[in-house]
C-alpha cells in the first residue's frame, strides 16, 4: 500500500503544479526525491555512549539505520582527529521518505512549542528546503525517559527542481505549514485502522 502522502501527491499535487506553471511534460513536475536527516554531535567523540543513543534514536525516528559520518581532518582546536565519529545521518527515499514526511508535517511540527509557522527563507537558491529542529522530542516515537541528551537536527529536502518557487509550491501543496501560508490537508485516511 502506497503512503498516503504519495497517493497525495499523485492524485492532487502534480496536477495543481502543472496548471500552476504550465508543465507540458509530466517529467517536468517537481517532486521530492529524497529526505536527508543530519545530526550533528559537538561532544561525539568523547561520550560513546551519546553516539550510540542518537543512532538509536535517529533509527527509531526515521525507521531506517543511519551513518555515523566521521571527520575529516584533525583540528587541534576542538580536540578532534580524522576518523572521529562526529554525527550521524540518514537518506531517505521512496516510501519511508513520504512517511516520514507525513509525520512530521502533521504530528511533529504541531507539537513545536508556540509554534509559528515555518520560515519561507530557507531555500537554498537550488530548490532545496532545510529545516532546523531543536529537540529531538517533537516526534512522538522518542520514549522521553531514554533520552540520554536533548539535540537538535537538520531535515533537508531535495526537489527535482532547480527553482525556489517551484520548490516552495511543491512544498506547499504537500502540506507544509509555512508562516503566512493556510495548511493543504491531506484528507486521506491513515491507514487500516481508519
Amino acid at each position: 500500500m502506497k503512503p498516503r502522502l504519495q497517493v497525495h501527491y499523485e492524485s492532487r499535487v502534480r496536477a495543481k503544479l502543472a496548471e500552476e506553471f504550465g508543465f507540458r511534460n509530466a517529467l517536468r513536475i517537481p517532486r521530492i526525491e529524497k529526505v536527508v536527516v543530519n545530526v550533528g554531535l559537538g561532544e561525539g567523540p568523547r561520550n560513546a555512549k551519546l553516539l550510540d543513543s542518537v543512532v538509536a534514536e535517529v533509527a527509531t525516528i526515521t525507521g531506517q539505520k543511519p551513518v555515523v559520518t566521521k571527520a575529516r581532518k584533525s583540528i587541534s582546536n576542538f580536540s578532534l582527529r580524522e576518523g572521529m565519529p562526529i554525527g550521524v545521518k540518514v537518506t531517505l527515499r521512496g516510501a519511508r521518505m513520504y512517511e516520514f514526511l507525513d509525520r512530521l508535517i502533521n504530528v511533529a511540527i504541531p507539537r513545536v512549542r508556540d509554534f509559528r509557522g515555518l520560515p519561507t527563507r530557507s531555500f537554498d537558491g537550488r530548490g532545496n528546503y532545510t529545516l532546523g529542529v531543536k529537540e529531538q522530542m517533537i516526534f512522538p516515537e522518542i520514549d522521553y525517559d531514554k533520552v540520554e541528551k536533548i539535540h537538535g537536527m537538520d531535515i533537508v529536502m531535495v526537489t527535482t527542481t532547480p527553482k525556489d518557487d517551484e520548490a516552495f509550491a511543491l512544498l506547499r501543496e504537500m502540506g507544509m505549514p509555512f508562516r503566512g501560508e493556510t495548511p493543504v490537508l491531506v484528507k486521506e485516511p491513515l491507514g487500516p485502522a481508519d
